[in-house]
């Protein structure tokens, strides 16, 4: 069946994650098309390679189109690269020394705290090369296809009206928004986000396993597939239009 899309969560630096999904994939074409949803590094020992990944492999290997997406990860790093931001770069919590390391070489240890000069790289993003950073700043906020609407987070509301990503004037906010009413009553275009671990939604509200609060989240408009890849959980491929899911787990 062409014309698929298989839109892929948040990978967090966790190669390892990443290609036992893409195994567990079917047979892929020019006509389909994978969407990244954005957010693949830090945290995980692998950024450099997921980057990589998402840039060269994933096409070479399904012969497929590939949409990569903006998520707020790469945001927080090309504000740190562009002026600064230790806010992003210093709690331990984003993952941003295991980024640092997985591009110098060298091992990471969750709790791992960084050297003054790995601090110094941190705080500037001297470390990634000038072609990922062009990359990173040529990422799309959003993609659109005739089966759904892909932001990394969601919509925000204007005058108490969903707001299409294209008519938005900070096109940042679809990287960072977090709202309950979002995942509660967003109501047109089904659409795809990561952002936020489903594992933080209410599960009574998804039609899609809600007795395993891990999965990935549904209601009638809004798929939510970031699985907490990279932070100990795994990673979630929904394809459309038949909603066929595919885990990294099992």
């Amino acid at each position: 069946m062409a014309s698929r899309t298989f839109a892929i969560g948040d990978i967090h630096g966790d190669l390892e994650q990443l290609e036992k999904l893409f195994s567990k994939l079917p047979k892929l074409d020019k006509d389909d098309t994978i969407v990244f949803m954005g957010d693949y590094v830090d945290r995980g020992y692998a950024s450099r390679q997921v980057i990589e990944f998402v840039r060269e492999r994933a096409a070479k290997i399904t012969g497929a189109k590939v949409v990569a997406l903006r998520g707020n990860h790469e945001d927080g790093w090309l504000r740190v690269i562009s002026g600064g931001w230790p806010e992003f770069v210093l709690p331990l919590g984003n993952g941003c020394l295991a980024c640092l390391r997985s591009y110098t070489g060298q091992l990471y240890f969750p709790g791992d705290a960084p050297t003054e000069p790995e601090l110094a790289k941190m705080m500037t993003g001297s470390f990634y090369p000038p072609e990922v950073v062009a990359w990173m700043q040529k990422l799309p906020y959003f993609y659109e296809d005739s089966h759904a609407i892909y932001v990394h987070a969601g919509l925000p509301k204007v005058k108490g009206e969903w707001v299409h990503p294209s008519k938005i004037d900070d096109p940042t906010i679809l990287l960072w928004i977090r709202t309950t009413e979002f995942f509660k009553s967003y109501n047109g275009k089904r659409i795809v986000v990561g952002h936020t671990s489903t594992d933080c939604l209410p599960p009574e509200l998804s039609t899609f396993t809600p007795d395993d609060p891990t999965d990935m989240w549904e209601s009638e408009c809004v798929l939510a597939i970031d699985t907490g890849c990279g932070k100990g959980g795994f990673l979630t491929c929904v394809e459309l239009p038949s909603k066929t899911v595919y885990e990294s787990r099992g």
